[in-house]
């Protein structure tokens, strides 16, 4: 059964706002459906897998200029994101 847009945002929330805080987690998740769309037009999946995600909001650290700047890189090129968000993790332990 597939899950929709809406529902996907919903489970999405949480995580997104503990990274922008409540104040900034709908315009992030509405950059989030964003990066869902442009997903759909270059691979024909509905959306990015949840590590493409995951990496996405690791790489912005709350801040939605990165956001917009890691979604665009999940699209481009989704490995180049994995080696960000890698660098993001490392110097963070």
């Amino acid at each position: 059964m597939a899950v929709g847009r809406a529902a996907r945002r919903v489970e999405r929330e949480p995580a997104v706002q503990a990274s922008f805080g409540l104040d900034r987690a709908a315009a992030a998740l509405d950059l989030l459906e964003l990066l869902e769309l442009a997903w759909h037009d270059c691979y024909a999946e509905l959306t990015p897998p949840v590590d493409v995600i995951n990496d996405v909001l690791v790489v912005a650290r709350g801040d939605m200029s990165t956001l917009a700047r890691a979604a665009r890189l999940a699209v481009e090129d989704s490995r180049d994101l994995r080696l960000a968000a890698d660098e993001v993790r490392r110097r963070a332990s």
